[in-house]
């Protein structure tokens, strides 16, 4: 049987107190609601593309094309079906350099991608469960008629003004993102936690050596797993030992704010301590971070973890070390420090780094 708990009333005190704080931390934000044509839509996000021109444009913060082909031709049936499409939420952003007015989309990239590739016959429609003739068709193939009144078709976009500042503009993004099931925590990362930092770690991630290594898949670089594994290098490498489970997000949210808030944060001294892993990787441990005698192509977290935090550990006491043997790495012993129940636990994640960095040394 269940209890609830006891509710506190609440006074007249904290009634206006709570007022209070909500006429104080009100921001004014100033928007107008457009309605535009799709044809018009694409022709603002394709016309000067190449170059940086185009007025309705994709931030770098976002996210790459998530959305599956099947999940892509849903929109598109969406579409056809005259169904009640989101707002697509886009800032006009006065730029320093130049003032072209652009127009950055905040919320929608996956809407606005979908229908340029649509619009542009890159798109073959799939997994339409209510117009399954639709099924194989592309835009081409639609009937005239229908392709005109497809691109008349009105899209609804709230556009901030130029007075929304860029604080206004990461706030919108975190609240209609957080909590999204599609948007993974590094891509709120990137959307929310700006900094100096998070520049090293989009630099970094994009290392030939360690997607060679890892043998990242294109879903996996479109779900930004190699800025996962940077920002996990580092924040494990310096914290490890104040690692929680249940709180990893957390571990990894509060390591990465710390570090963009440093005033000394040393961008050369960790893109050198990251790269001499990587090389020694590359030196010693031909097939990479994978496991197993066939080598396969699935590099987990935990894998890497333990190996390249392993291995920075051991170069900081000894730059020029070279190990006397790597078969350590698909031992029985290390396996079990990788694998089963509680194989995250604090005391796991200690002992499977310490062992790397220890079998490097010879120790």
């Amino acid at each position: 049987m269940s209890f609830k708990p006891e509710t506190i009333p609440i006074t007249d005190e904290q009634r206006e107190a709570a007022e209070a704080e909500i006429r104080e931390k009100q921001k004014p934000v100033d928007y107008d609601t457009k309605e535009y044509p799709i044809e018009i839509l694409i022709q603002k996000y394709q016309d000067g593309i190449d170059n940086s021109t185009n007025e309705l444009f994709i931030p770098d913060y976002q996210r790459e094309m998530a959305w599956n082909e099947e999940r892509q031709s849903k929109f598109i049936e969406s579409v056809l079906l005259g169904l009640p499409i989101p707002y697509i939420f886009v800032a006009d952003v006065r730029e320093e350099e130049e003032d072209l007015a652009r127009l950055e989309i905040i919320d929608g990239t996956q809407r606005i991608r979908t229908l340029a590739k649509f619009l542009n016959n890159k798109l073959i429609l799939s997994g339409l469960k209510k117009l399954e003739q639709l099924n194989n068709f592309n835009f081409k193939d639609l009937p005239l008629a229908r392709q005109r009144r497809f691109m008349r078709t009105t899209i609804r976009m709230i556009q901030l003004t130029e007075n929304a500042d860029e604080e206004i503009r990461r706030d919108i993004f975190e609240r209609l993102n957080t909590g999204s099931v599609e948007l993974n925590e590094m891509e709120k990362r990137r959307g929310i936690q700006r900094g100096p930092f998070l520049e090293l770690i989009e630099e970094l991630s994009k290392n030939s050596k360690l997607r060679n290594l890892c043998c990242f898949s294109d879903a996996a670089i479109n779900r930004r797993e190699p800025q996962e594994f940077v920002l996990r290098f580092f924040a494990f490498l310096n914290s490890y030992q104040n690692f929680n489970a249940k709180k990893i997000n957390n571990f990894l949210d509060d390591y990465l704010e710390s570090v963009n808030k440093d005033p000394s944060f040393k961008h050369e001294t960790m893109q050198l301590e990251f790269l001499s892993m990587i090389n020694f990787i590359e030196q010693y441990f031909p097939q990479g971070f994978r496991q197993g005698k066939n080598y396969d192509k699935t590099t987990t977290r935990i894998k890497f973890e333990s190996l390249s935090v392993g291995v920075a550990l051991a170069l900081r006491e000894q730059s020029n070390i070279k190990p006397q043997s790597t078969q350590w790495f698909n031992s029985v012993e290390f396996k079990e420090f990788t694998s089963g129940d509680g194989s995250s636990s604090k005391v796991k994640v200690i002992k499977r780094i310490e062992y790397v960095c220890d079998r490097i040394l010879g120790r």
